[in-house]
């Protein structure tokens, strides 16, 4: 099994032992709200709204909106196939196309850098949350 590539918050909070160089985190102009290109029914809207104010750093206007469309379609999709597993749940062929589908949905959104470990290669994921050796130093510090 490979090694997983640790994300760069992890190493800037170990300290980084081996002392190679990490990335600075990047600076990111906003880009604005923009509306969907075609009609969205409410799942998709949903995902749309978050990406839009959550990946304003990193999502391009002009290239990544298709792929978010998509991806926001995909949901739809994924909404009709769960109400139709739910009325019948016996139904392996909608069970098999809702599991295919969420596989694709999960594969765009890390296209489109949704995950940590997608964020942290942009260098766009920090961590927040001060360790109790952290806080020890500053207060004696």
């Amino acid at each position: 099994m490979p090694n997983v590539t640790k994300p760069n918050e992890l190493k800037r909070a170990l300290g980084n032992p081996g002392r190679r160089p990490i990335p600075q985190p990047k600076e990111y102009v906003e880009g604005g709200y923009i509306e969907p290109m075609r009609d969205l029914q409410e799942a998709g809207n949903q995902l749309w709204e978050a990406a839009m104010k959550t990946g304003e750093q990193w999502i391009a206007r002009n290239s990544d909106t298709q792929l978010l469309l998509l991806t926001c379609e995909q949901m739809d999709r994924r909404a009709v196939l769960t109400q139709l597993w739910r009325s019948n749940p016996a139904d392996k062929n909608l069970l098999m196309r809702l599991a295919e589908i969420e596989k694709q949905i999960t594969a765009n959104l890390s296209l489109l850098g949704f995950t940590p470990t997608d964020r942290s290669r942009l260098g766009l994921a920090e961590i927040k949350a001060k360790s109790k050796l952290q806080e020890l130093m500053e207060k004696n510090g």
